[in-house]
């Protein structure tokens, strides 16, 4: 079997892509709050959808369960959220292409000003296709369910954690879901999804159906992206080493 590994090796660089394996803490972490519902004070909001459709429920809520006042996590009963694809923000360089089948496609995200800011404009926002960020927090004008994850103690572009497919991303908050359908939750850049699940599973119509998807924000300064972050980086993989300490320090929170 050594050659097959070596030419997934191979592959994934090619195309790169990087993952961590999940640490044991984490593991524990995800078994230990999927169980059951998000209730009493460990519910900071809920009533939200993980997908659109007539026959589904609003069971999804943003959980602290084990973590009060250190970090958030999508949750629904017995279980975590989907992943949907966002290919918002620049536009320029299309990447592989695939983002092309996106119907809801928007030319910025919603933090492009401190974007620019913290680039130094280096990058006039960031881009999907090279830069792994998660849709977190719900935005709405029509009287739906809300939730601004800024009045927990979330900063804008703090480093997330993703648990997906058996593997860790590190990724960071940089969109919020609007008001263009149902109160839905479960969404990440088609970058970070492709890290997740590969190229031929992803496209930017088509996502992780499966609500087994752990998506956790961190609370305060200390997990905003250090001096070292490449936000002018050419790829996924460089941008994502760049925050990969920053990230392997927050995750210690998960106990």
């Amino acid at each position: 079997m050594k050659p097959a590994i070596t030419l997934l090796a191979i592959l994934a660089a090619a195309q790169g892509i990087t993952a961590l394996k999940v640490p044991q803490n984490v593991r524990d972490f995800y078994q230990r709050v999927k169980v059951g519902r998000c209730e009493g004070s460990d519910k900071l909001k809920g009533g939200f959808f993980d997908r659109s459709g007539k026959n589904e429920k609003a069971q999804w809520s943003y959980c602290q369960k084990s973590v009060a006042g250190q970090a958030i996590f999508l949750h629904g009963p017995n279980t975590f959220a989907n992943m949907d694809i966002d290919c918002d923000g620049d536009l320029s360089d299309p990447g592989d292409g695939r983002c092309g089948s996106s119907e809801d496609t928007q030319g910025q995200t919603a933090f492009v000003d401190q974007v620019r800011k913290v680039s130094k404009n280096k990058i006039k926002d960031l881009n999907a296709n090279i830069h792994p960020y998660v849709v977190f927090g719900n935005d709405r004008e029509d009287g739906g369910p809300t939730f601004n994850p800024q009045k927990y103690g979330v900063k804008p572009l703090s480093v997330m954690a993703v648990v997906c497919g058996e593997k860790l991303i590190y990724g960071i908050w940089a969109d919020t879901n609007g008001d263009d359908g149902p109160p839905v939750v479960g969404e990440a850049s088609i970058s970070l999804a492709t890290a997740c699940y590969g190229t031929k599973a992803i496209n930017g119509n088509s996502g992780h159906d499966e609500s087994d998807v752990l998506y956790v924000a961190f609370t305060g300064e200390d997990a905003l992206p250090g001096p070292r972050t490449k936000w002018d980086a050419k790829n996924f993989k460089e941008f994502e080493d760049s925050i990969e300490e920053v990230g392997n320090r927050l995750i210690k929170r998960l106990k």
